[in-house]
């Protein structure tokens, strides 16, 4: 029996509601817009430089629209935007690294969007050669990008290996073609294979396939046939992301078909099947929505307690801290949170005057640590010791998280976590409402506007 049997309708009705996914905490939407550029200096001043760092690019650029997106994009089939666009990056790079102390070791390097295969072969060496002139790329680095099959060939795949590039992540959501007409997004099961397979042929160590459920006309027997193609292929990660409804924020999705997306409990159901399904064929779920062989090397960040949650999902090297470059970009640093201007022009014109194009950002108090860190073990571990989260912060558990009983009772009568005197453990079902669970110790929930998170279910 999958953990989504386990759930009664009136359960799924309870809750069925809106909620943050903790990519971060506080959550991104609670980053105060009158952070000061000094404020956002003295974090990567006071940043430790015994900590390596991790390095994310934003590339917005997408060639078509894909009408379930809710990154930050800019549709254009302008190719020369990309070379002015690393231009700024380069820039940035530079101002960023001026401010930070001692070593600059990074051992993750991330290009996420967007599109970043936007970018021509030559702007994504001058980049890469820019990060490599600014920061000190450990030999064993992890360099990621992710990849549009529709767009990229065998040839682009070999340079990219040739920039350092050794994990690929390729955008899949759905082989079936009456849900990628819905979604804009036309993309054969041809094109996809023989750009995985020539990433295979050329050295990229850890390959991910990205899907989403819970789009228009998908069903768990059609969905079925998808994840079946994927599984017989091996990537080393699959990432099945909730599709998100939005289109009060995100205006696209109000062209698809809203009348042909999944209910809360078809989506629970398909969520189920798939996690049964992706178990048999040797994936262990890792939380929330990544999966990954037993021999990947984020299932064993999830067996000796190095994984860690942040604005890309699940991820490992918990002990970096990271800087965000390029339009929206967010970096946690020196005990805070910085995010840049999301309007180009902006983030522009702020590189272009020497200055940091931070526009919003947060500094952790000691309240939000305490926060910070049992969310991670919940949603990393899915089982927290109480009395060891005690005596690193001076607390007694029960007394300072007194307010959250009532909610974590509910949670533990409704058979979602066990509740012990010295652990709380998130249970099969409870896994798949983990952002309920540590919605019980989210200080800053009270003042949020509810409305801008999306469904947990």
């Amino acid at each position: 029996m999958t953990e989504a049997a386990l759930f009664s309708p009136d359960l799924i009705r309870r809750y069925d509601r809106q909620g943050p996914r903790y990519t971060s905490y506080p959550s991104a939407d609670r980053f105060e817009n009158d952070f000061s550029l000094v404020r956002a200096e003295a974090a990567l001043v006071a940043r430790d430089a015994s900590r390596p760092l991790s390095l994310y690019f934003h590339v917005p650029f997408c060639q078509t629209l894909c009408l379930y997106c809710g990154c930050h994009r800019i549709p254009t089939r302008r190719l020369a935007r990309g070379t002015r666009y690393v231009d700024f990056l380069i820039d940035e790079m530079e101002l960023v690294a001026r401010h930070l102390q001692g070593a600059r070791v990074a051992t993750q390097l991330h290009l996420g969007g967007g599109t970043p295969t936007f970018l021509d072969n030559h702007d994504l060496e001058r980049l890469m050669l820019a990060a490599r002139r600014a920061f000190s790329l450990a030999p064993d680095a992890q360099c990621s990008i992710e990849v549009d099959p529709r767009s990229v060939d065998e040839s682009r795949i070999v340079h990219l290996a040739s920039l350092g590039f050794n994990r690929l992540s390729l955008g899949v959501q759905d082989f079936d073609s009456e849900v990628q007409k819905a979604i804009n997004r036309i993309q054969t099961e041809a094109q996809t294979l023989q750009v995985l397979q020539a990433a295979r042929r050329h050295g990229f160590r850890s390959i991910s396939v990205d899907l989403i459920y819970g789009l228009p006309f998908q069903t768990p027997a059609r969905f079925a046939v998808t994840l079946q193609k994927v599984i017989a292929q091996r990537p080393d990660r699959i990432a099945l992301y909730n599709y998100a409804h939005l289109p009060e924020r995100f205006p696209a999705q109000a062209r698809m078909p809203a009348a042909a997306l999944p209910s809360a409990e078809q989506k629970l159901t398909l969520l189920g099947a798939s996690i049964a399904t992706l178990a048999a064929a040797g994936y262990s779920y890792i939380g929330m929505d990544h999966f990954a062989l037993h021999s990947d090397e984020l299932a064993q960040a999830r067996q000796n307690g190095t994984l860690q949650r942040n604005f890309q999902g699940y991820s490992t090297h918990a002990e970096c801290e990271l800087l965000g470059f390029g339009v929206s970009a967010i970096g946690s640093v020196g005990g805070s949170f910085l995010q840049n201007a999301k309007n180009l022009d902006v983030w522009e014109s702020a590189i272009a005057s020497g200055r940091l194009p931070v526009a919003r950002g947060y500094t952790l108090t000691e309240d939000d640590v305490v926060r910070s860190e049992l969310i991670q073990a919940l949603m990393c571990q899915q089982v927290v010791n109480l009395t060891r989260l005690g005596r690193r912060f001076g607390i007694d558990f029960w007394t300072y998280f007194a307010d959250a009983q009532p909610y974590l009772q509910a949670l533990a009568d409704d058979g979602l976590v066990r509740l012990g005197r010295d652990t709380i453990e998130v249970l099969p079902p409870g896994r798949l409402l983990i952002r309920h669970v540590a919605m019980a110790f989210d200080g800053h929930l009270a003042q949020a506007n509810a409305a801008r998170y999306s469904k947990v279910i």
